[in-house]
This record gives structure tokens, sequence and C-alpha cells, in this order.
């Protein structure tokens, strides 16, 4: 499980992102890189890190199911996971 604090931390750069994200778009469009450097860090959407929705954690994520791999097998296994069957051949 991840520290609470980088969970936290990881919460607010999402809303700061949504809260700059049309000003960003229109800062863009017109190519006004002077104004896009003044607005806060947080603000780019690159410093978000997608986490594990259940223990937080970032490492081995998995977009489709928002889950790690160590998650996703528990609740794979578990059969909490629709239409995810345990491979066999």
């Amino acid at each position: 499980m991840a520290k609470k604090s980088w969970i936290e931390r990881n919460k607010r750069k999402m809303a700061t992102v949504q809260k700059y994200a049309a000003l960003r778009a229109e800062l863009k469009a017109r190519h006004d890189y002077v104004g896009l450097a003044k607005l806060p860090r947080d603000a780019s959407p690159v410093r978000v890190v997608n986490r594990c929705s259940i223990t937080g954690r970032r490492r081995g994520y998995i977009r489709k199911f928002g889950l790690s791999r160590l998650t996703f097998r528990e609740a794979a296994l578990n059969g909490l996971i629709p239409g995810v069957i345990k491979a066999s051949w």
C-alpha cells in the first residue's frame, strides 16, 4: 500500500490539472509559451501518476482496469472482475 501522502498528492495534482485545462489549451493554441511557463507545474497532465485505485501502487498499473498487477490478479482469481478468467492451454 502506498503512503497516504503520495495518494493525496496525486489527487491534488489531478484537481490542479482539471482547474487549468481550459487555460492551458487556450495558451497552447496561441503558442504563448511564456504564459504556459507562468502556470503552476502541477497544471501539466504529465505530472499525474497512474495509481491503483485500491492500493495506490504506481508500478505495474493496468490501464484498462485501473488496478496494479497484484491487485488485478487477486481480484481476477476471486472472480471479482467480470469476463476475466485464468488462461489455460
